[in-house]
């Protein structure tokens, strides 16, 4: 197909090598198509040019699906040429069709790491260090160097929310591309800023349990329990207050309990053990 080390061949034989694996080091761009494909062949030289003009940043990995029947049906492959995105071992995007060069090249910068990347991922190691007005300031300059780059959009306002300036949160948020919307990563960082916002004011967690052991009925109280709770990462606690406030007091809040609930599943990725067992259970309580 070429001679280019950016493009591969691959069938079963070598796919869990070339795109499994190599996606956790660099982005793998995988096309499906066939011999017979008249838009096949329109797509594959865009693709071999881009992975020849982007030098590894992407490997463009080719599955030819008279050959590779087997990957086609895992991977549900009814139409050709279906192109597949791998990051760190799984698909995170696709397109079809024959997209021009230019369409191409945008849903691929989506991805592919960049300069502003690295300074993000420095911001991201002082904040942990509690170094924060230093990260501050690594962040303004990526945002000023790559001002499209959505990654540092997200890193941004993940730092408003350190720093406690929910609404520059919620601003950097809703200044994404539309279709950064739907990103899960998107969709989890709103959902932690609804438990910022019920500890921003809220008493300690020793006060708030002193509070519902004098009155078992303080919604407002459990609630903020397990704002707490999933701040600290501590989730199936907070799930489990969260349902029991849903159980006791469906009202408060304006159903916060089971808006809580929906917002816990998007943190985690709405995937899991944790998560099925609760939405079960939030089910079984709903009804």
């Amino acid at each position: 197909m070429s001679d280019s080390k950016y493009v591969i061949d691959v069938g079963e034989q070598n796919y869990a090598a070339v795109v499994v694996e190599g996606s956790r080091s660099v982005p793998v761009l995988v096309d499906f198509w066939a011999p017979w494909c008249q838009p096949c062949k329109a797509l594959t030289p865009i693709l071999v040019r881009l992975a020849e003009a982007y030098q590894g940043k992407f490997i463009l990995a080719k599955i030819n699906t008279e050959e590779e029947q087997a990957l086609a049906a895992q991977f549900g492959i009814r139409s050709i040429p279906t192109v597949k995105l791998f990051v760190n071992g799984e698909p995170v995007d696709e397109f079809m069709g024959a997209l021009p060069e230019t369409e191409i090249q945008a849903f691929l910068d989506r991805y592919l790491p960049r300069e502003s990347d690295k300074l993000a991922l420095q911001a991201k190691a002082l904040v942990q260090a509690g170094q924060v007005d230093d990260a501050l300031s690594l962040i303004e300059q990526a945002r000023a160097n790559d001002p499209g780059n959505p990654r540092v959009q997200l890193a941004f306002a993940r730092l408003q929310a350190v720093l406690g300036d929910l609404d520059a949160a919620e601003q950097a948020l809703a200044a994404l591309p539309l279709q950064e919307q739907d990103n899960p990563e998107v969709a989890g960082i709103r959902a932690r800023l609804v438990f910022d916002r019920a500890i921003k004011d809220a008493e300690d967690e020793a006060t708030l349990d002193k509070r519902l052991q004098q009155s078992p009925a303080d919604s407002e109280a459990l609630y903020q329990l397990a704002a707490h709770r999933v701040m600290a990462g501590d989730y199936e606690s907070a799930l489990e207050r969260l349902l029991q406030l849903l159980q006791k007091d469906r009202e408060y809040g304006e159903d916060a309990a089971r808006k809580g609930m929906l917002a816990v599943f998007e943190i985690l990725g709405g995937t899991g053990d944790l998560v099925a067992r609760y939405r079960n259970r939030m089910f079984n309580a709903l009804h």
